[in-house]
């Protein structure tokens, strides 16, 4: 059965993280499509990574989060019949970044005195105003040799691989926290405690004619399924539903 993956956070620390995620796969996807093709989608993904880290301390975030990660795969490597080999290998790789976010100066700060970077993303922050006619300075680096540009993009986002990597672990383990599990709702909404649960996953059949809507917080959720209706923009479901969730 193919099905359709939701996923809500239930604190704020876990939204900046799953949108910094969803946004470095956009940068990633703009590299494939070509960069000539796929600019405006890959400088405002990457600007918005930049402005996301500016206004959250998500370094130290993070940091608190492998610390913990780090304590627990202690705890686990005691455990029988653990993968000894596999753990140690986290336990180094969580070490080792915790060791690279704690130096005074994060790496990617290095993007804010970019000055190609600067202009373009003055420009980018205006609606409209990223036409080749107000950044000429972007039309010229379009036109440079791929080489030149991919050797510029990769030297960008090396500056940015402890928070994509740090990022990565994290949610690694966030998603392992909990098994899918099926539930069935007779009305087309289904609440539970939020106690401990930092992300809620939510599978459905991709033949499922409705999809999820979370309110929630630390302390309990609620998931009402909604159809889509062209007068409205959406209306409640009513039906009896099924569905996967994971409470990580």
């Amino acid at each position: 059965m193919t099905t359709i993956l939701y996923e809500h956070p239930l604190n704020e620390r876990i939204r900046s993280y799953l949108k910094l995620e969803q946004l470095f796969v956009q940068v990633n996807d703009a590299l494939a499509c070509g960069i000539e093709v796929s600019q405006g989608i890959f400088f405002n993904s990457f600007f918005a990574i930049i402005d996301t880290l500016e206004r959250n301390d998500i370094r130290g975030d993070l940091i608190k989060d492998l610390e913990k990660l780090e304590q627990n795969l202690i705890v686990w490597s005691q455990a029988p019949n653990v993968d000894s080999t596999t753990l140690e290998q986290n336990l180094k790789h969580t070490v080792s970044l915790i060791c690279k976010l704690r130096c005074p100066r994060p790496k990617w700060w290095q993007l804010k005195d970019d000055k190609f970077l600067a202009t373009v993303k003055q420009r980018f922050a205006i609606q409209g105003g990223s036409s080749s006619f107000d950044l000429p300075q972007l039309q010229f680096w379009l036109h440079q040799p791929k080489e030149v540009q991919q050797q510029q993009i990769k030297q960008w986002l090396s500056l940015l691989d402890q928070i994509k990597y740090a990022l990565e672990l994290v949610l690694k383990f966030l998603r392992m926290r909990a098994d899918f599990k099926h539930v069935q709702s007779s009305s087309g909404f289904y609440q539970d405690s939020g106690e401990g649960i930092l992300l809620l996953r939510i599978k459905l059949d991709e033949t499922a004619t409705f999809y999820p809507t979370v309110s929630g917080n630390k302390f309990r959720f609620s998931i009402r399924f909604m159809h889509p209706c062209s007068e409205t923009g959406r209306k409640y479901s009513n039906q009896a539903t099924e569905f996967q969730l994971a409470k990580c």
